[in-house]
């Protein structure tokens, strides 16, 4: 094994000979220099693992050391050690990217504890994340069968995420491989708990979560704060996993409040359950309330272009009288718009934003070749979504609130779930085509592949034929009809769809975040 090369800059390098003297023993090799000139000229010359920098030395000093490495080896790691702990000192090297900082007298087994951050991090944090999934493992397990309310639910699917993101840069393959089993496991029996449960929730037979179409009611009225402008932030299709890794992100800028979770109504796609958010209503009823604006899935034109006279409605409804905006952020010169007009928003109590980026990703990555190899994973995926909101017009336009006293709620209308398996589906040709439900007469399916409503009323789902069946794909299927089959197997197969019954689909977050 190569030893872990080390330079070492202090002009009092000769009082520091048994620190060095106790690394050697450990296997390190030690290259000391008593200036930042020496330090300079030695990276010029050979590559170092780690740089100990003293911030106080002759000729030059340690933070102009550091300019001057940096700018010889950007990734190497640098630990500065001083006497001084004077804050400005410490921010500035802060500031030039310092990988550690060490005041001095410092011990050999300081030093040591520090190198092995440095160097062995990746290691050691793999190694205790392994350990601390493996003693879960048997916790999820029993939790996967106890599971019998939608809390119980709701609090699984956010530890399986929270091991999902854990493992995530994790070499331990085989641990990921058993939390994918669990998932899978998790997912099979929840899918049992909706079909056990779902009509009852819809029927107020039994106690229901927040769902859809009592979104605004329960969780973002009593949200809306006075005084201040209220932004609801809806990002179409952004699931559970996606909202937590761009989390720490709108933490930098805005004070995290609460993180909540609904239930997304089926079909949990956007003709439905956007419908259903702004309507305050099951979409039975809205068809029912305001057949001028409902479309079935078998009608010509768009299904959500309705969405601010529904909330116009549903304002006036709860008697909330609020001056209010609705935007649809769908395309970048839209999104450029808003960053624009951002600042005027908030002369409106409340707005509310659909930003529609990821469902267009997750539909672009079934098309494109190119996307599919960029997210060809759970973590690409998230790693997208990522690198998207960084760099979006959204996260601009947030950013211009910093400093407004103003109360942002993130929300969306559903998830997505990876799909892999195919369920043979056969029906005439008015079925719908979805991947993830369909509806029409005389279906033929695979009965332990779906949860069925052959009176869709019960579901308050409207129908364009009395005789229409729903069906709803579970965990990972994707329905495909014979013609073709093999061809449409092999397109469609691991790519993200939605629509039907997983906790990825169902499960989604609403989060509260203020700058008072």
């Amino acid at each position: 094994m190569t030893k872990i090369k080390i330079l070492w800059a202090d002009d009092e390098i000769d009082s520091l000979k048994p620190q060095i003297m106790f690394l050697e023993a450990k296997g390190y090799q030690i290259v000391a220099v008593t200036n930042g000139y020496d330090a300079i000229e030695e990276c010029k010359e050979q590559h170092f693992d780690v740089v100990f920098l003293d911030e106080s030395m002759p000729g030059i000093t340690g933070l102009e050391t550091l300019s001057s490495i940096k700018t010889i080896n950007s990734a190497v790691p640098i630990v500065m050690i001083t006497k001084n702990e004077a804050e400005n000192i410490m921010e500035s090297a802060i500031g030039a990217q310092i990988t550690d900082y060490l005041i001095k007298p410092v011990n050999p087994h300081q030093i040591l504890l520090t190198l092995k951050k440095i160097i062995d991090s990746q290691r050691l944090v793999s190694a205790a994340t392994t350990s601390a999934y493996q003693q879960e493992f048997m916790k999820i397990f029993s939790q996967i069968q106890a599971s019998s309310d939608y809390h119980d639910w709701v609090e699984l699917y956010k530890k399986l995420i929270f091991w999902e993101l854990e493992l995530e840069n994790n070499q331990a393959d085989e641990m990921k491989e058993i939390l994918a089993n669990q998932k899978e496991e998790a997912n099979n029996e929840f899918c049992k708990f909706i079909g056990k449960n779902y009509i009852d929730w819809i029927q107020g037979r039994k106690q229901a979560p927040t769902m859809s179409h009592t979104l605004f009611k329960n969780k973002i009225f009593p949200k809306l704060q006075e005084g201040v402008s209220n932004f609801v932030i809806l990002i179409d299709n952004l699931r559970f996993d996606q909202w937590k890794v761009i989390q720490p992100i709108i933490s930098e800028c805005f004070r995290f409040i609460q993180e909540e979770t609904f239930f997304s109504i089926l079909p949990s796609s956007t003709h439905y359950s956007r419908n259903a958010i702004f309507a305050g209503m099951m979409p039975l009823d809205i068809e029912k309330n305001f057949p001028q604006f409902w479309k079935n899935d078998v009608d010509e034109g768009g299904k959500n272009l309705h969405e601010a006279d529904f909330l116009e409605e549903q304002l006036n409804r709860n008697h909330i009288n609020k001056k209010h905006r609705y935007l649809k952020i769908t395309n970048n010169h839209d999104g450029n718009a808003l960053v624009d007009n951002i600042l005027n928003l908030t002369n409106n109590d409340l707005n509310v934003i659909v930003y529609n980026f990821v469902d267009m990703l997750s539909h672009a990555r079934t098309e494109m070749e190119v996307l599919k190899e960029l997210a060809s994973d759970e973590a690409a995926y998230r790693s997208i979504t990522r690198s998207w909101f960084i760099h979006s017009p959204l996260w601009q336009a947030l950013r211009r609130l910093e400093d407004r006293p103003v109360n942002i709620i993130i929300t969306t209308d559903h998830g997505t779930v990876r799909v892999q398996r195919a369920s043979k589906v056969i029906g005439d040709r008015e079925t719908t085509t979805n991947l993830r439900y369909k509806h029409g007469r005389n279906l033929q399916y695979n009965a332990k592949d779906v949860l069925e409503f052959r009176r869709p009323a019960d579901a308050k789902l409207p129908t364009p034929n009395v005789s229409s069946t729903f069906i709803f794909a579970k965990e990972d299927l994707f329905f495909a009809y014979p013609n073709n089959y093999n061809y449409y197997v092999n397109y469609f197969r691991n790519t993200f769809q939605h629509g039907g019954i997983s906790l990825e689909e169902m499960i989604i977050p609403i989060v509260q975040f203020s700058n008072k």
